[in-house]
C-alpha cells in the first residue's frame, strides 16, 4: 500500500498543478465558454489591467451557461465599473502594507498572518489584497525562517494563520517544511489555513496534504472561502469530506456581495449547503472598502436587514457571524449584536 501512495500521490499533485496552469485568463474566451456573446460586456475587459482576471475550468464548470448574471462569473469577470473612483475605497483597506517582518502581519494578539504565496488559484474582483505588494512579501524558505524567528519571540502568540494570496498554492513539500517550522515553536498550539483554491480546484486536496495535516501535533482548522451555495458541488463535497476525516476543523468564511448573495435565500441556500458539506458557517464579512470593487458593496443596513431574516431561516449554528474588518482595530467589529437570535 506505502508503493501505491508514493506512485499516485505525484500524479495527483499534477492534477491541480495542470487545473491552475490551464485556468481561463480572457475574459471573451469565458464568456463565449459559456455562451454568452462578449460584446455587451466588452468594455469591462480593459478592467484585467487592473487585476487580471485567472478561472480555474472547474469553477467554470458550475457557472450557469446563456446567464451573464450568473452569481459566480460575476466574481471574477472584469467589468467598466472597476474603473469607478469612489470616495472611501483604498488600495490598502485594512492598513496591512506597513508590515516590518516580510510576509507577516501580527494585527491580533494571540496570533499573526503569513503571507505563505502571493498568487491565487482565482481572482476574485472585490479581493481586498487585489493591490498588496506581494513583490516586497514573496514566500519562500528564507522569509519563512524570519518569520518562525518572529514567533519564537512572541510566546504570546498560540496561533499561526497561512494566508496569501493563498497558502495552498505552496506545494506539498513546501507545506510539509513550513508545517514542521511552526510545530517547532513549541508555544504554537493551532494552524489555520485560508483558502479559496480547495473550492475552485477540489484535486488540491492530495494525499501527501491530507497526511500532513492529520499527523501534524498542531490543531488544523480550515477556512474556506465560499460566498455562494452554487460553488458547492459533488467534488468539492468528497474533498472536504476527505479532510473531516482527518479531524481537520472545517469553517467557511464569505463576504456579502451585491449581486452574489445579496437575498435570504442565497444565504439560507450557502448556510444549507456548507453544512451539508461538513463546513461550519463562520464569517460573513462586509465588503472591505478596496478600490475596483464599490459594485459589490452593500450598506450595513441592508446587510443587517439581510441577517436579520436568515436567522429566521435556519439554526444559529448555521448562521455565520456578520463583521467588518477596521484597518488598526485589535480585533473584528461584529455588526449583529442587536439582532434577535434564536
Amino acid at each position: 500500500m506505502p508503493d501505491i501512495i508514493t506512485r499516485n500521490a505525484p500524479s495527483v499533485e499534477q492534477n491541480w498543478l495542470k487545473e491552475m496552469a490551464n485556468a481561463v485568463s480572457d475574459p471573451q474566451k469565458l464568456l463565449q465558454q459559456l455562451d454568452i456573446e462578449p460584446s455587451a460586456w466588452a468594455s469591462g475587459f480593459s478592467a484585467r489591467e487592473l487585476f487580471s482576471q485567472r478561472v480555474p475550468q472547474s469553477f467554470i464548470n458550475r457557472m450557469e451557461k446563456g446567464n451573464p448574471h450568473d452569481p459566480l462569473l460575476r466574481q471574477v469577470l472584469p467589468v467598466i465599473e472597476e474603473f469607478e473612483e469612489v470616495s472611501g475605497f483604498t488600495t490598502d483597506p485594512l492598513e496591512e502594507q506597513d508590515n516590518t517582518v516580510p510576509g507577516l502581519l501580527h494585527k491580533y494578539k494571540n496570533r499573526v498572518l503569513m503571507i505563505v504565496k502571493g498568487g491565487c488559484a482565482i481572482n476574485c474582483r472585490y479581493c481586498f489584497r487585489r493591490h498588496f505588494p506581494y513583490e516586497d512579501n514573496k514566500g519562500g524558505k528564507d522569509v519563512w525562517r524570519e518569520a518562525i524567528t518572529y514567533l519564537q519571540l512572541h510566546p504570546e502568540v498560540d496561533e499561526v494563520i497561512l494566508s496569501g494570496g493563498d497558502p495552498l498554492m505552496a506545494k506539498d513539500h513546501e507545506l510539509q517544511w513550513l508545517i514542521e517550522a511552526i510545530e517547532s515553536v513549541s508555544h504554537i498550539k493551532r494552524l489555520r489555513i485560508h483558502t479559496r483554491l480547495p473550492v475552485v480546484i477540489p484535486s488540491r486536496v492530495t494525499l501527501a496534504l491530507t497526511h500532513m495535516l492529520e499527523s501534524s501535533r498542531l490543531g488544523v482548522v480550515l477556512v474556506t472561502h465560499i460566498n455562494h451555495a452554487n460553488e458547492i458541488d459533488d467534488e468539492l463535497r468528497a474533498s472536504m469530506a476527505t479532510l473531516k476525516q482527518a479531524g481537520v476543523t472545517l469553517l467557511n468564511q464569505g463576504v456579502l456581495l451585491r449581486g452574489v448573495n445579496d437575498s435570504v435565500d442565497a444565504l439560507k441556500n450557502l448556510s444549507n449547503n456548507l453544512f451539508d458539506a461538513g463546513i461550519l458557517p463562520y464569517y460573513l464579512h462586509v465588503l472591505d472598502k478596496v478600490k475596483g470593487a464599490a459594485h459589490f458593496l452593500i450598506d450595513d443596513d441592508e446587510a443587517k436587514k439581510l441577517m436579520s431574516g436568515l436567522i429566521k431561516e435556519v439554526s444559529g449554528y448555521m448562521v455565520p457571524r456578520l463583521t467588518r474588518e477596521i484597518g488598526g482595530r485589535d480585533s473584528k467589529t461584529p455588526l449583529d449584536l442587536h439582532l434577535e437570535w434564536y
